[in-house]
């Protein structure tokens, strides 16, 4: 079983907050012969439509020396579990959670907005100290 994220558990409650079910943690893709985790599963119901919405998420702290090296791994693991996860279970939607000091430092960035923009990256904008979504953002 791969190892968390600094910030698995402040993401967790803050979906839970957000009024997200986790439905898993570490969920596993498994497409053919290839086996990846994503940090967490979630669905929320939308009681007006009466119809589920999953999400799959991989949590990234940005924590190492270089962000952009950092960067360019969540966007490998990020777009393998978008294209498997599409193959396998259509109505998953992949997200990339960053908590919001990052976002604003890193994700600001022209070059990174681009890349964001271009490889259809979700992301949820988290808050570490109150735990809450600041922000969610639908390519």
């Amino acid at each position: 079983m791969p190892a968390q994220d600094v910030y698995h558990q402040q993401v967790r409650n803050a979906l839970i907050k957000d009024g997200w079910q986790i439905t898993r943690d570490n969920y596993q893709i498994k497409f053919k012969e290839v086996k990846l985790y994503a940090d967490l599963a979630a669905q929320s119901m939308f009681s007006a439509q009466r119809e589920k919405q999953q999400i799959v998420v991989e949590v990234k702290s940005f924590l190492g020396i270089s962000r952009i090296r950092e960067f360019e791994a969540a966007i490998g693991q990020y777009l393998l579990y978008k294209v498997y996860l599409a193959a396998l279970i259509s109505s998953v939607t992949v997200y990339l959670a960053i908590n919001n000091d990052i976002y604003r430092s890193f994700f600001q960035k022209e070059a990174i907005q681009f890349a964001v923009a271009e490889l259809g990256i979700n992301l949820i904008i988290f808050d570490v100290e109150q735990e809450v979504v600041v922000q969610w953002i639908t390519q």
